[in-house]
């Protein structure tokens, strides 16, 4: 990948402090100079790409710089402890809450209203000290406030929501809100969300009106969007100018606005819909908070303009636009942090704009979303990041794709009889008439591949290692010789919590009316942030084999939406990006039909898969890995069969007992490999690796 260094010019600007700096996690790079903070931003978009291949071509242009880079943040969501602190959590994670009197990045109207809040909340006589703080047995966790201009030039105004308990006085609540625009005349409505305890959001998913206005116009370039209480707001307004002047150029390209249609997915309460329709674009929203639809449908009525909005599920949206066969010249996507599902990307292509417009607030997700796309038809033109909340280390990136030539698959090894390829997750290994696009056609892309047979299938949302043979005569051959007892495919799983250091699962497993013996050993190589590192090897190949084992045992492989733990699924894709299984086949062995020679073919670890032990146990674990040859090389080499730490066949484990851990090891050769940096023998373990502090148990 392209990464030359290439530094915005930064605004002049005096060195921002703040009291707080050393505690508050709020800016983190606060005391770097601006022109770093642009350098550290666009670094971070260029590793998150560099961790896939298909991205490496991919250019990343300099990070636009903002202007200015204090008291510019327009919404702050903000909690609320013992003795009326309101703040943010400190560094380092905790919930030590940081009170951020003098805050330097908050809009000075949004510091006049949050003073007052903290004021009364100290306040026992107030309206806000008789709803308290949750902390100490009150109703109130948290806020959220918002600035507004209504008009270019105009006062700004303020939209507040105090997020409480579900079992709150609403009479206190209207007194509490009504004693603060007493105190803060700019606050035109107060609204109360109420919050289940539960979820990791600082918003619950309901609320209620309780004073003044329940929206107010807010301007931003060519037009100007209605603004609710929870809706979507960018922390910047002139940085979110900016992008939106960004959007338009692109949009502009395809041809007069009134001949286009534009599909606007995540779309908020409508900032890029009212715009494009101010232009005369055809335009369909789709969003599910139905209060930020409701807010576009009613600005469009106010302004004049005419776009279809819809509350839904995006997913649902995209499926029903597929089967009325809708046709869109541009699709933007705005998502949260998580990103685009699967499901969406593939329904995105499907749709075949002629681009993609993809505005991300995570560089993480954003190269795991551009990897997929790749793979779809969509290439990345151009990525534009912008510093959207300086003094931060988040960046906002605009990504422009369009369409390109579906790549094949990256080959691993080939010979006269098979071609052993990646596959990625989210793709079948074979299409049908609903999955058209597969790993199958894109082999068949190959030239000499027009015939390939899949021979070996992982689940969906497994990567790794399939094998293909060229041409179908061979088919049975090669069926035999990678189902035989010689032959093997070791897995990667990150499971749920810690499993003993090695043990075996032996289960029965039932397909239809049929029931199968299975077994499935497997080895802890680290712990990562409570949860295991597991090199899994099974000895049969049953449909769902080692995530059904695995879940048994109760160490549910990460992403398993079938079989898996839904909280601990929802936690990892939210904080972590990840959104399909934790499972890659990074090793196949097996003796090749002509020769007899033994073969084991690797494949490394995918970038999002990398990216999430990267966030979740830092770069130790990786290294500690990747020294013990666990995470795969791309390559393949020929071998006679040698014994390794597997071949014991240790105890079969009752799956309604306690797993029985292995403590004896063998020796084996130290890891050879031939010019092309592959690994033909996996040495045995040491102890591994424990990242999250605790001792194994």
């Amino acid at each position: 990948m392209k990464a030359e260094p290439h530094l915005a010019t930064a605004p002049s600007h005096e060195d921002v402090s703040c009291v707080h700096a050393e505690t508050c996690g709020g800016c983190p790079l606060i005391h770097l100079p601006y022109p770093e903070q642009l350098a550290e931003k666009r670094a971070r978009v260029v590793g998150a790409l560099s961790r896939f291949p298909a991205l490496e071509l991919t250019y990343t242009s300099a990070v636009e710089a903002a202007k200015p880079i204090s008291h510019y943040r327009t919404r702050a969501k903000l909690m609320v402890g013992a003795q009326g602190a309101v703040g943010l959590y400190a560094r380092g994670g905790g919930h030590q809450l940081v009170d951020i009197e003098q805050c330097q990045v908050l809009a000075p109207t949004i510091v006049r209203a949050v003073d007052a809040i903290r004021s009364m909340l100290r306040d026992g006589a107030s309206a806000f000290g008789e709803l308290g703080v949750q902390e100490q047995g009150g109703a109130l966790r948290a806020i959220d406030v918002r600035e507004v201009i209504r008009e270019v030039g105009a006062e700004s105004r303020l939209l507040v929501t105090l997020v409480t308990s579900q079992n709150v006085d609403m009479g206190v609540c209207k007194r509490a809100a009504e004693a603060l625009v007493a105190r803060v005349p700019e606050v035109a409505g107060v609204s109360v969300n109420f919050h289940d305890g539960q979820s990791p959001q600082v918003l619950g998913t309901k609320s209620t009106h309780v004073f003044g206005v329940n929206s107010l116009f807010d301007a931003l370039g060519r037009t100007k969007h209605l603004a609710t209480f929870g809706s979507f707001a960018q922390a910047h307004r002139g940085q979110a100018l900016a992008i939106h002047n960004a959007v338009f150029e692109h949009i502009k390209q395809l041809g007069k606005f009134s001949t286009l249609r534009i599909l606007d997915l995540y779309g908020g309460s409508g900032a890029f819909a009212l715009a494009l329709a101010t232009e005369g674009a055809s335009v369909k929203l789709i969003e599910s908070f139905a209060p930020a639809v409701e807010q576009a449908r009613r600005a469009a009525e106010k302004l004049g303009l005419v776009i279809e909005a819809e509350c839904a599920d995006t997913t649902d949206a995209l499926k029903l636009a597929i089967v009325r066969k809708e046709s869109h010249d541009s699709i933007i996507v705005n998502p949260p942090r998580r990103g685009v599902s699967p499901f969406a990307r593939e329904a995105i292509a499907q749709l075949s704009p002629q681009s993609v417009v993809y505005v991300s607030c995570n560089p993480d997700t954003l190269a795991r979303d551009l990897d997929h796309f790749t793979r779809l038809g969509y290439a990345a033109a151009s990525i534009k990041p912008f510093d959207m909340i300086p003094l931060t280390d988040e960046v906002e990136t605009l990504a422009i794709l369009r369409k390109a030539q579906v790549p094949p698959p990256r080959t691993i090894h080939e010979d006269e009889d098979i071609l052993v390829v990646e596959k990625a997750a989210y793709e079948p290994a074979v299409g049908s008439a609903s999955t058209p696009l597969s790993l199958t056609s894109r082999v068949r892309t190959i030239p000499g591949m027009a015939d390939a047979v899949c021979v070996t299938r992982v689940d969906l949302g497994t990567s790794g290692l399939v094998v293909f043979v060229k041409r179908p005569d061979l088919l049975d051959a090669w069926t035999k010789a990678l189902d035989a007892e010689s032959a093997r495919r070791i897995y990667i799983a990150v499971v749920r919590g810690i499993t003993p250091q090695k043990g075996a699962i032996t289960r029965e497993l039932r397909d239809g009316s049929r029931v199968h013996a299975a077994r499935t050993r497997y080895r802890r190589l680290a712990v990562s942030s409570g949860h295991s590192v597991l090199r899994v090897i099974p000895e049969q190949e049953r449909p769902h084999q080692l995530r059904r084992h695995l879940s048994a045992v109760g160490h549910a492989v990460l992403g398993d939406e079938r079989y898996g733990h839904s909280p601990t699924n929802r936690y990892f894709e939210e904080k972590n990006g990840l959104d399909r299984l934790f499972l890659h086949c990074v090793r196949v062995e097996f003796e090749h039909v002509r020769t007899g020679q033994k073969l084991i073919v690797e494949a490394p670890l995918p970038g999002e898969l990398r990216g999430v032990l990267e966030k979740t146990s830092g770069a130790a674990t990786l290294k500690f890995l990747e020294g013990k040859n666990a995470l795969g090389h791309g390559g393949s080499s020929s071998l006679p069969p040698t014994p390794d730490e597997f071949h014991d066949r240790g105890s079969a484990l009752d799956v309604s007992a306690t797993p029985t851990i292995i403590d004896s090891r063998r020796s084996s050769p130290e890891a050879e490999s031939d010019g092309r940096a592959s690994v033909i023998y996996t040495p045995p373990l040491d102890t591994p690796l424990d990242t999250s502090g605790k001792k194994d148990r």
